[in-house]
């Protein structure tokens, strides 16, 4: 049987060294940040901190898909070495990087055709589509097969709930997510948006509440109302340079459910380019998501 290699992209928001200790391959998207263009390498090149800094200050981020090309050349090194290739992607309804991944392992199975190559949409974004990869991951190292993770992944996939708010609307109105009078009107008034990913993979805007607490107390209830076996889940939290809050959000939902465990980690810079600093977003498995 051939030895599976998982492979994400930068989207997937996994903490570095989980990554790393996993022998995970993670494709990175880029940014263009600052007049340069950056590839998204877990805060190597440019800090989290920094860039979340300098967009505090109104510096704009735009952000590149990874194209087929890259995909071919990272799919073929490991099957050339023998591997059989699992990719877990960015949701297709964010970007264009899961397209790519399939026009790389087209190609690759007309020049190869015993080639072994599963790429997925996850339907995911940040760390939605890290714990996806996570589960696989020790899926795998259980001594699952391939075929049965990635059969696991298709049937529970949706059920990953995403739950976030935004501290500043500006950055979702300029990805079109909010119009630019509920942006002015919004923060005007201290409203914060409750936005969730639905089926499709795209972000909805589901509920406005007023001021930062009761935002983030209401992530806790979502996760409270929907969560499925908790004590088994460990669930994420990410964060868009708020640490402090995300561990508020952490204290909460330790005191309404006992969950295994709560990974909290930094909201990329592909991701972060649209939804900003002081965005907190919570993923836990749990009811299947809405239309």
């Amino acid at each position: 049987m051939m030895k599976t290699i998982l492979i994400t992209d930068s989207c997937s928001d996994l903490p570095v060294k989980y990554a790393t200790e996993n022998n995970i391959v993670v494709v990175p998207l880029s940014f263009q940040f600052k007049g340069a263009d950056h590839v998204d390498d877990f805060g190597k090149s440019i800090s989290y901190k920094e860039f979340y800094e300098e967009l505090r200050k109104g510096e704009l981020s735009s952000t590149s898909q990874v194209n087929a090309y890259t995909f071919a050349e990272v799919f073929k090194k490991y099957i050339s070495q023998g591997f059989s290739i699992l990719y877990i992607g960015f949701s297709s309804a964010l970007s264009g990087t899961y397209n790519s991944s399939c026009m790389a392992r087209d190609e690759i199975l007309a020049e190869y055709p015993s080639a072994d190559i599963s790429v997925i949409d996850s339907k995911c974004a940040s760390m939605g589509l890290g714990l996806l990869v996570y589960y696989a991951c020790e899926r795998l190292k259980s001594g699952k097969s391939k075929d049965e993770v990635v059969n696991w992944i298709e049937e529970n996939k949706l059920k990953l709930n995403h739950w976030f708010t935004v501290d500043d609307l500006h950055h979702l109105k300029r990805g079109g997510r909010v119009s630019a009078t509920s942006a002015v009107i919004g923060t005007l008034l201290d409203i914060k948006p409750i936005l969730n990913v639905n089926k499709e993979g795209r972000l909805i805007p589901i509920s406005k509440v007023k001021g930062r607490k009761k935002s983030i107390k209401s992530l806790a209830e979502e996760l409270k109302n929907r969560i499925v076996d908790p004590e088994n889940q460990v669930i994420a939290i990410s964060h868009g340079d708020c640490e402090d809050e995300a561990r508020i959000l952490e204290k909460l939902i330790r005191e309404y459910v006992n969950v295994k465990n709560i990974i909290i980690n930094y909201i990329g810079p592909v991701v972060g380019s649209h939804s900003g600093p002081g965005t907190i977003a919570l993923f836990f498995f749990g009811k299947e998501r809405s239309e």
